[in-house]
């Protein structure tokens, strides 16, 4: 039921930190993986590690995931490779320094330039994907799509205006895109997302912690906020990723899963 063997799942952002854990954990339980990024040196180096350690599991391709052209012809390489695509992991997000307000700022001090760019990261960059590989999966009758929120979207997390905003607008995606391939195309077409809690990433460390690796008051907020009283670790998110991935999830479209050691469930009081 929970088996991922021989699933063709390809994976966005698939050589970052969060790709790189879920296509480590996916090859070692038999799927093939399909590395996407940006810098097609990361793609090849991860996957070279990643057939080293299972072979015949894995396949790299430099990828934008803003440009349809190029995902397009990843599209035509995969489906050339394996003759179809079972999943695909929308990992491919992040935020800039002019879309978060700083500590001695106010949301009139934010970029619009760099806004703009969270946003089409974020939104963008799970949109496009998820319209070239979905229709071929409206075309074989059969697949999964699992993207990435947060925990910005509920509540107003301080700071991250341009990331919780992109991840908001992504979340509501997810949900009209289950509905459309559900009601259009087939009920063995789902569209899901996972909302990490916090993990400490290089994109977030200095926000998180201090040199000598103590929290900053941020840090210590979140912390005090998370009723298991941790930051999570990257591998944490596999289990929920092979569940939505699998036939074990197969009558589940349209919802976000929390992973964040209880954050979402506390009050705060």
């Amino acid at each position: 039921m929970f088996s991922v063997k021989d699933k063709v799942v390809v994976i966005t952002g698939g050589a970052g930190v969060l790709g790189s854990h879920a296509a480590e954990s996916l090859a070692e339980a038999g799927a093939k993986v399909v590395i996407l990024d940006r810098v097609k040196e990361y793609a090849h180096e991860f996957v070279d590690q990643l057939n080293k350690k299972f072979p015949n599991s894995a396949l790299g391709l430099g990828c934008d995931v803003l440009s349809k052209d190029s995902l397009l012809q990843a599209k035509d390489t995969i489906l050339k490779v394996y003759r179809r695509i079972d999943a695909l992991l929308n990992a491919a997000g992040g935020n800039m320094p002019g879309a978060t307000i700083g500590i001695d700022q106010t949301i009139f001090d934010l970029s619009l330039d760099d806004f703009q760019k969270v946003t089409d990261l974020n939104l963008n960059g799970t949109v496009i994907p998820s319209l070239v590989f979905g229709q071929v999966m409206a075309e074989q009758g059969h697949g999964s799509i699992v993207n990435y929120s947060s925990m910005t979207v509920d509540r107003a997390i301080t700071r991250v205006v341009g990331y919780s905003a992109s991840k908001a607008a992504m979340e509501n995606f997810t949900r009209w895109f289950s509905v459309e391939m559900a009601t259009k195309f087939s009920s063995s077409i789902r569209v899901n997302a996972i909302a990490p809690g916090f993990f400490i990433g290089e994109q977030n460390r200095a926000l998180l912690t201090n040199e000598d690796g103590s929290y900053t008051e941020r840090g210590d907020t979140i912390i005090r906020n998370t009723p298991m009283k941790r930051f999570g670790e990257p591998g944490e998110l596999n289990g929920v990723i092979h569940f939505l991935l699998s036939d074990a999830s197969k009558f589940m479209t349209g919802v976000v899963v929390p992973v964040d050691g209880g954050f979402s469930a506390f009050s705060g009081v």
